[in-house]
């Protein structure tokens, strides 16, 4: 540790350190954790601050699949906005997904584009994909080389006309152009020969479910996994929905494939049956499944198959939910509250805190390379969460922070809240006074100077590489 007044020291009973609950003194120097040390050491520091015995102290969440939708559809979800909702949520770090602001982000003067409608914006810091559509193929590397942490795809309709799906030919081709630039493809994988044509549907979730079978994952995750096990491409299968598709998965990893794969707290919390009539504020896709199919995804978390929850918030206008499951947009609302909805979950299931974490930190943060966060070590970003794990509440949708008051969430009982947040080393939110600062960065991958292996040792902030 450095000789010279420290900025911060944060003292706790429970610090999750090296996957463990410890007391712990967090010492705190230009954003970033200088030393972790006994509790009760002393250290000259600006300030010192002592976290009550009931809470635990926690690297900040990272949520790797957020729709902020700006600029564009900014009616629907924002920067501003959608940070809050993090920062309210412990969630510390967010990557943007390519749609659904216009222009989609599939290109260099797109990503600029959006950057400028972030830059200032932001309470937490905030990252870019890419996206791989038709029109961009074999001309991604300025992308890559801009700073975004990967690629998305469609494998069926996104359901936005700027953003259009790749066929079977053209999913391998862009696998084979993101093998030599050794980047990421991410994929929301469902196949549409398998999908059911439909306009209106009416009120009944199950007649909406019956439209996306769970074969329409498996068989677009297999051809993801052998266009990765011929080319040596690293890939990623969003949302996953289908737990059937788990021993794929797991076979492939098995033999080498760079696959992994990620599954949301709406499908961790809730299942099919409980899903009332004209509810489309469920409505996602892939859907939410049975309660079998759930328990079934848990147990792929336990057995690390599954590498991490994210949220796949996925906001829209209240006029877009209709009461009809057909007509309705498709997307959930989770950002700010879907860790707590899966710790109330794993507490029912009698699965510990320790457990839960990494799903949200080093899981994610693996994903995208950012290891310097999602842990409390020295050297990391200094983002930080204090939770009280045994607070009860319940969601009020309107109390939430994203733009629109709809959410799957409201009115769910849950367990844990979030009560500080802090951001290089900053207090920028708390449960009682909410976002008290804007203190977020914007994120760009580690820059290669060839196309050729990344090592993804760190991030790149405001143009400082970080340790």
């Amino acid at each position: 540790m450095s000789g010279a007044e420290a900025d911060l020291v944060l003292r706790a009973r429970r610090a999750w350190v090296d996957g463990a609950f410890r007391p712990a003194a967090v010492v705190v120097r230009n954003g970033l954790v200088d030393a972790v040390l006994p509790f009760g050491d002393a250290v000259d520091a600006a300030e010192d601050r002592t976290v009550p015995d009931e809470h635990v102290l926690l690297p900040g969440l990272v949520d790797t699949h957020v729709h902020v939708n700006e600029p564009g559809r900014t009616e629907w979800e924002g920067f501003a906005s959608a940070t809050r909702a993090a920062a309210l949520g412990g969630v510390t770090t967010i990557v943007d997904m390519p749609l659904n602001s216009i222009p989609a982000t599939t290109d260099v003067d797109a990503l600029a584009v959006k950057r400028a409608s972030a830059e200032g914006r932001v309470a937490v810091d905030v990252g870019f994909w890419g996206g791989a559509v038709p029109a961009n193929a074999g001309t991604r590397g300025p992308l890559h080389d801009a700073g975004v942490f990967g690629f998305k795809c469609f494998t069926a309709p996104s359901g936005v006309d700027e953003f259009p799906h790749l066929d079977p030919e053209q999913l391998r081709a862009a696998i084979a152009e993101v093998a030599e630039l050794d980047a990421l493809l991410i994929v929301h994988a469902e196949d549409p020969d398998l999908l059911v044509p439909h306009d209106a549907l009416g009120g009944r979730y199950a007649d909406f479910l019956a439209t996306r079978p769970g074969s329409a994952e498996r068989s677009a995750i297999a051809r993801v996994v052998d266009g990765a096990r011929e080319t040596g491409a690293r890939v990623h299968v969003l949302h996953l929905s289908d737990a059937a598709a788990l021993p794929l998965i797991r076979a492939a990893k098995a033999d080498g494939v760079r696959i992994t794969v990620e599954t949301c707290p709406h499908y961790l919390a809730f299942e099919a049956s409980t899903i009332p009539d004209g509810a489309t504020e469920f409505k996602c896709c892939p859907p939410i499944r049975d309660d079998a199919n759930r328990d079934a995804l848990w147990a792929g978390l336990l057995d690390g198959t599954i590498d991490c929850v994210v949220s796949d918030h996925s906001p829209s206008t209240a006029d877009l939910k209709t009461d009809d499951w057909g007509l309705a947009w498709g997307g959930i609302a989770g950002l700010q509250v879907g860790f707590r909805a899966v710790w109330t979950e794993a507490v029912r299931r009698g699965i510990p805190l320790e457990t839960v974490l990494p799903w949200f930190t080093t899981g994610p943060a693996a994903l995208v390379g950012l290891t310097d966060r999602g842990r409390i070590a020295p050297g990391a970003v200094a983002h930080l969460a204090v939770l009280d794990p045994a607070a009860e509440d319940v969601v009020e949708v309107a109390a939430l922070a994203h733009r629109n008051p709809v959410s799957a969430f409201a009115g769910l009982h849950t367990l844990g809240r979030v009560t500080e947040t802090w951001l290089h080393g900053r207090l920028v939110a708390t449960a009682t006074e909410g976002v008290t600062a804007v203190e977020g960065v914007l994120l760009v991958r580690p820059q290669d100077t060839q196309h050729v292996r990344n090592d993804r040792s760190g991030t790149i902030l405001n143009g400082t590489e970080a340790p």
